[in-house]
Formats: structure tokens, C-alpha cells, sequence
């Protein structure tokens, strides 16, 4: 690493220079001389230096002139003053001047060595903090970027986001699927102090009971059949940071009882363990659920309720932001023409009227694909009627009944429509797997031409 380091050591007196550069330079740093503030100046200008050790007493330009004249020139450079115990005034001086740190002569060569050591340690961390703040700005606006609105039905959620997001206080959020629940959480966990931490989500509805409490609690080694070997679960993955419990109303029971024991402890076990383990989180739920709905059919249970919905965020759906449409549908234009690399700049009146008409079960997620596929098979500058013809086609209507078959059914119609039945876009989309979407479109009897659909 110090070969990486140049240091610059500027003093008068020759035997004084070569000394220093002598003991620094074995130590592995790179090292330049200069005998005067002019000199030292000229060398700098040629090869910036990290760090400079400067002696305070100089004839013409003194040790103070020359500080002030590096700081101005290379203010991220490191200067330690050098100078005899009668000037310990002026070192103090060039302290507030922007020096580093300061040695009185006679100093031995470890005393001067755990100064540079010390500084540079300092000046790296500094550095890394920077980057990680740098990153983390980068990341937000990542996230918020399709937090796009200028309705005032959202003034509220973000007045939450800001208010909650200092806290480790439990939120819920609410809202209809696609509406932005885990962009929102994301949002909070970015603008805690558990930024840095990891963010740690699981969709419940998306498991089998067995499977998630391997999940959520992990497992040990031959704790059931295919346990070959012990695996942390969610909650350890959390500490520090953020679990994101989305779809919280899918939980079991039984589940949720050993969730509210984790909640109130901050123990717990691996499935098949006995050490008890803990875990630092910030808890953060989300559901399309009617929660209270759920308790009066005793399938949710009110203590773990209360437990987690101390403050509760409900996003609105897209058809009560009326204001926020043609703002999110050009937003995610832009984005997408610029990440396709495509020159689409615009939507037609006719398209902006389409867009209105529709009624966006699927909220901003449904818009966000639907924008995606209008700008993969643009061929102009401008998303046209041409682009949108699948919004006024049956391919997105609602089920004609309210089975679990026909609901499923007329969404998978839906998401195949949006994107063009790109069987890979689609199985990405509804979180399936090419094969389990194939064998759904063929169980369905699903056509790309509606037309040809027995069903």
C-alpha cells in the first residue's frame, strides 16, 4: 500500500531532508524533497502528493506561507508542520490554517511514522464514507425514481416515508397489488439509519407453510429430507437491517405466532436447532388484504395485527391519482427509450387517451410493463394508438366470474397481452418459471389470438 503514497518533505536544512526521506522511503513510500516553499510548489505542480511534512522555520517563504498556498492549490493533501519547541504557537496556528497534525523536533522516526500511519488511516475512511454516501444517493434515486408523482393523494405517503424513516418503528403498508408497496418500504429503509444495512424481503404468498418457516427461521442440517446442509433464514440475514414481510396476510396461523414471539424477544431457532439465536431488524409489512377482515374470519390473529401496524402507509391506487398518469407514463418512456438506447421521445394525443380510458387494474406496475412493451416495438418517435392497441382489445378484460380459475385466467391473459406473449417477460413478471407458465397457458387453452380461445 505505501508504495502507492507519495510524501513531499520540504525543509532547509539538507541533513534534516535526507534524513526523513531516508526513513520514510524505507518504509515503502514514495518520496520527494524540496529545500524551499518555491521549489516545493513547482514540485507538486509536477506530482501531486498525498501527504507533506513541512518545516514552519524557512528563509523567504516560510513554512505557514507555503501551507496556505498548498491548501489553496490541493486542498485533499495531508500536511504535518514541523518545527522546534519554541514555535509551538506557530504550529498551532497552522493547525487552524488547515495543517494536519504537527511534530516538535527532536522526534524519532516511529513517533513520526504512527502520525503519517494515523492520518492516512483517517483520510481513507473518510474517503470510503464519501463513496458510501455517494452510493447510497445513487441507490436512492434508483429507488424513488418510480416514486414519480404529482398528486396530491400521495402528499401523505411521503410525508409518512420521511416521518417514519428515522425510526425502528413496525410500519404496514397497504394498497392493490402493483401500487408501489415495496418501492415504498424500500424508500424507508434507504432513508434510515439502517441505510447501509441489508434489506431483507420475502413474499409469503409466494411459499408453501413448510417452506417458509425454512425461510423466515432457517434450518439445521437433516432437520427434514433434503437438508444437507444448515442454512441461515431471513431473520439472521436481517440483522442490522431491514425484513420486508410482504403479503404479511398469507401467513399462517401457527406462523404468526412464532413470528409475534420473534417480534417480542428477538430469538429464535432454526428449524431442527436448539441454539437460540438473535436478530436486530427493523420490521416493515405490506398486504392487498383487508387485514381487519381477515381477523373477524379468525384467519389473521389482532395481537400479531397490532404488533406490526403500529403506523400504517395506504398508497392509492393509479385510478385515484388521476395526476400522476401521463407523469408516470412518461416517466417510464424516458427511462425505457433511454435504456433501449431507442429515440422515442413522446406519447400521441390519441395513445395519451387511451392510457385515460383504461382502468389500470394492475396500477403502476401494469403501466410501468405496458410503457416497457410500447417502447420495445416503437418504431417512431412517438408511442401511437398502434403501439396501445392491446389495452382496447378483450385481451385485458375482467373475469367474467370470480373463481380463483377465471381470476387467474383473465391476469395471465392480461400479462401475456402486455408483454406481446414473451413467454420469458411474462414467467419474469408473475415470478413462475417458463414451464409452469407454459403449462398454465395450456390448462387455460390461452391463444395469442383471443378469437381462437375455446374459453
Amino acid at each position: 500500500m505505501n508504495r502507492e503514497i507519495r510524501i513531499l518533505v520540504v525543509d532547509d536544512e539538507i541533513a534534516m531532508r535526507e534524513s526523513l526521506a531516508g526513513w520514510l522511503t524505507k518504509e515503502g513510500y514514495q518520496v520527494l524533497t524540496a529545500g524551499s516553499g518555491p521549489e516545493a510548489l513547482a514540485r507538486l505542480a509536477e506530482q501531486p502528493c498525498r501527504l507533506l511534512l513541512l518545516d514552519i522555520k524557512m528563509p523567504g517563504m516560510d513554512g505557514l506561507e507555503l501551507l496556505q498556498r498548498v491548501k489553496a492549490a490541493h486542498p485533499e493533501s495531508l500536511v504535518i508542520m514541523i518545527t522546534a519547541y519554541g514555535s509551538i504557537e506557530s504550529a498551532v496556528e497552522a493547525m487552524k490554517q488547515g495543517a494536519s497534525d504537527y511534530l516538535l523536533k527532536p522526534f524519532d522516526p516511529e513517533q513520526m511514522l504512527f502520525v503519517i500511519e494515523r492520518l492516512l488511516k483517517q483520510q481513507a475512511l473518510a474517503e470510503e464514507n464519501l463513496l458510501l454516501k455517494e452510493r447510497l444517493a445513487e441507490r436512492e434515486g434508483t429507488l424513488f425514481e418510480d416514486l414519480v408523482s404529482s398528486s396530491p393523494a400521495m402528499h401523505p405517503v411521503f410525508r409518512l416515508i420521511d416521518d417514519v424513516a428515522p425510526t425502528d418503528t413496525p410500519v404496514l403498508i397497504t394498497g392493490e397489488t402493483g401500487t408501489g408497496k415495496e418501492l415504498v418500504a424500500r424508500a424507508i429503509h434507504a432513508r434510515s439509519s439502517r441505510a447501509f444495512g441489508p434489506f431483507v424481503t420475502i413474499n409469503c404468498g409466494a411459499l408453501a407453510e413448510n417452506l417458509l418457516e425454512s425461510e423466515l427461521f432457517g434450518h439445521e442440517r437433516g432437520a427434514f429430507t433434503g437438508a444437507v446442509k444448515a442454512r441461515r433464514g431471513r431473520l439472521e440475514m436481517a440483522d442490522g437491517g431491514t425484513f420486508f414481510l410482504d403479503e404479511v396476510g398469507e401467513i399462517p396461523l401457527k406462523m404468526q405466532v412464532d413470528l409475534l414471539r420473534v417480534l417480542e424477544e428477538r430469538r429464535f431457532q432454526r428449524v431442527g436447532g436448539s441454539a437460540s439465536l438473535t436478530s436486530d431488524f427493523r420490521l416493515i409489512c405490506a398486504t392487498h388484504q383487508d387485514l381487519p377482515e381477515l381477523i373477524r374470519q379468525g384467519r389473521f390473529r389482532p395481537d400479531f395485527y397490532y404488533r406490526i401496524n403500529v403506523i400504517t402507509i395506504s398508497i392509492p391506487p393509479l385510478r385515484e391519482r388521476a395526476e400522476d398518469l401521463q407523469t408516470l407514463a412518461r416517466h417510464f418512456l424516458d427511462r425505457y427509450a433511454r435504456e433501449m438506447n431507442k429515440p422515442v421521445k413522446s406519447l400521441t394525443p390519441e395513445a395519451q387517451r387511451l392510457l385515460s380510458a383504461y382502468a389500470w387494474p394492475g396500477n403502476v406496475r401494469e403501466l410501468k410493463n405496458v410503457m416497457e412493451r410500447a417502447v420495445v416495438v416503437c418504431r417512431s418517435v412517438s408511442v401511437g394508438a398502434s403501439e396501445l392497441v392491446f389495452l382496447r382489445t378483450g385481451d385485458t378484460e375482467e373475469p367474467k366470474g370470480l373463481t380463483l380459475k377465471e381470476v387467474e385466467r383473465a391476469h395471465l391473459r392480461r400479462v401475456l397481452a402486455i408483454s406481446d406473449w414473451n413467454i420469458s417477460q411474462t414467467a419474469k413478471v408473475l415470478h413462475i418459471d417458463r414451464s409452469t407458465l407454459m403449462r398454465k397457458i395450456k390448462q387455460f387453452d390461452l391463444k395469442k389470438n383471443p378469437a381462437a380461445e375455446q374459453g
